[in-house]
């Protein structure tokens, strides 16, 4: 039976889990987030084993990328694209043990990004994707992990011809 002190313990419950929160981010500035806008990495990530949570955040200048920012550790922001809109021909398949590990059930539950990665070690920087290990988020859920493909020849820098970090008014004309 639901009593009225039921329903006001789910209540405060609800809006305890769905505090709003201020940080002020090194790379994005001000930034307010609620707990339910979370996304759960239980597993963390490769290079950040002990970040479990992030939000993702969405430049208004540049819709091809959005970055996934660590809540724990601020100066911690990962750049994901939609593999697609570079590789439309991008036909990943994912391991049955990352589809279990995060409840996936149906292609509507969850969504599938590739880590976009710098690399200016001789001294002009270069762009890549990492095909080979998508970041996959359970969407209804919101837990994610990075995923390593199996029997496949996608690499982890496969080599971009265009800058999606770049606006579309950042871009170099042609």
């Amino acid at each position: 039976m639901n009593t009225s002190k039921d329903t006001m313990m789910e209540s405060t419950a609800t809006e305890q889990a769905d505090l709003r929160h201020f940080v002020d981010l090194p790379r994005f500035g001000p930034f307010h987030y609620t707990d339910s806008e979370t996304l759960s990495f239980p597993w963390g990530l490769p290079g950040f084993a002990d970040l479990h949570r992030f939000v993702v955040l969405s430049i208004p200048s540049n819709e091809q990328v959005i970055w996934l920012q660590s809540i724990e550790r601020t100066e911690i922001a990962i750049p994901l694209t939609d593999p697609w809109r570079i590789f439309e021909d991008y036909a990943p398949v994912l391991p049955e043990s990352a589809r279990l590990s995060l409840e996936i059930t149906a292609p509507d539950d969850f969504a599938l990004m590739s880590v976009l990665v710098a690399d200016s070690s001789e001294g002009v920087v270069k762009r890549y994707i990492n095909l080979l290990a998508p970041v996959v988020i359970n969407l209804k859920r919101r837990i994610g992990r990075q995923v390593m493909l199996e029997g496949t020849n996608y690499g982890v820098r496969t080599p971009l011809l265009a800058d999606p970090l770049l606006s579309s008014e950042e871009s170099p004309e042609e």
